[in-house]
């Protein structure tokens, strides 16, 4: 299969590694010193699964790689406005592209561009960081990727990427309901992210404390409530399994926006907090705890010297 990774960092270069491994062309769409570093040496993956070293296409021009089979949009959804016209001698007549960004609204911005029946929204679940360029380290024992038609529907390009990813020894959940998984991420990653952000702590303290706890379960209902106005079929425990993760296996962690923050980056505030706030004034769903931590944050957006 012919696939471009657009924007092949940490988790773009992760699948991406995989996939070359496992014979497809695959084209790394990067920038920089990690696209250098590519080309020179090839991709580097560490992982908890083994590490290897693969030769793989790398560019930062998408008219380098032509029309593909399948295309993976894995950049910060901050830079959507540039990464999807970018994409478009990447489209063919049967293109397919797979989202794998967080928050609940990017597929949407591809179908806009190219049409809604090219895309199936999907949602990554790994920690992987770029250990150096043209380095990717994943670490801990979840790598998984969900995806599936927006509408639900069973198609056979579906079934043939799933074939795809067993083959690289990828694992994958091909979901008939991708847009009830995607907002369950949503629901844990926007949470986790505006809190910790904001307090600058974990999860742990602000779990310990009745206060804190209290406002991170007011936030993770406010974004269920956005999600069902939104015609999402969300589990009626969504939030009690969320609040259960968060208070075992979550408890140390930090959103990349808490890291992003910290190092004056660029943040994904607006597809998080952002995307709570503005869906949740067009169905009439207040959302007091996402408008305060986003009125906090959103003076960072744009990051700082």
């Amino acid at each position: 299969m012919r696939i471009a990774i657009v924007g092949a960092g940490a988790v773009g270069g992760y699948f991406g590694g995989l996939l070359a491994r496992a014979g497809n062309e695959v084209t790394l769409l990067a920038r920089g010193e990690h696209l250098d570093a590519i080309r020179m040496n090839g991709l580097e993956v560490r992982s908890s699964r083994g590490n290897f070293n693969v030769a793989v296409h790398a560019t930062d021009n998408p008219a380098d790689a032509g029309p593909v089979d399948l295309a993976f949009l894995t950049v910060k959804t901050y830079q959507n406005a540039v990464a999807i016209p970018s994409m478009a001698p990447l489209m063919g007549s049967a293109t397919s592209v797979i989202t794998l960004q967080n928050g609940v609204e990017a597929y949407k911005e591809v179908g806009r561009a190219y049409g809604m029946d090219r895309v199936l929204p999907g949602a990554a679940y790994i920690e992987t960081h770029l250990a150096g360029p043209g380095i990717v380290e994943q670490v801990g024992d979840v790598v998984r990727i969900v995806f599936g038609e927006a509408d639900g529907s069973s198609t056979q390009r579906a079934l043939n990427i799933q074939d795809t990813f067993r083959a690289a020894e990828i694992n994958s959940e091909l979901a008939g309901d991708v847009l009830k998984a995607l907002w369950a991420k949503f629901i844990f990653i926007a949470t986790l992210a505006g809190v910790t952000s904001t307090s600058r702590a974990s999860m742990a303290p602000l779990l310990a404390d009745p206060e804190s706890k209290a406002m991170v379960i007011s936030c993770l209902r406010e974004i269920e409530a956005v999600g069902r106005a939104e015609g999402v079929g969300l589990d009626d425990d969504v939030v009690d399994k969320i609040m259960a993760y968060m208070e075992s296996t979550a408890k140390d962690l930090h959103a990349s926006m808490h890291t992003d923050l910290e190092l004056g980056r660029p943040l994904e505030l607006e597809a998080l907090n952002g995307s709570v706030v503005r869906l949740g004034r067009e169905h009439g769903i207040p959302t007091p705890v996402n408008d305060v931590l986003y009125s906090l944050l959103v003076v960072h957006k744009d990051g700082y010297q």
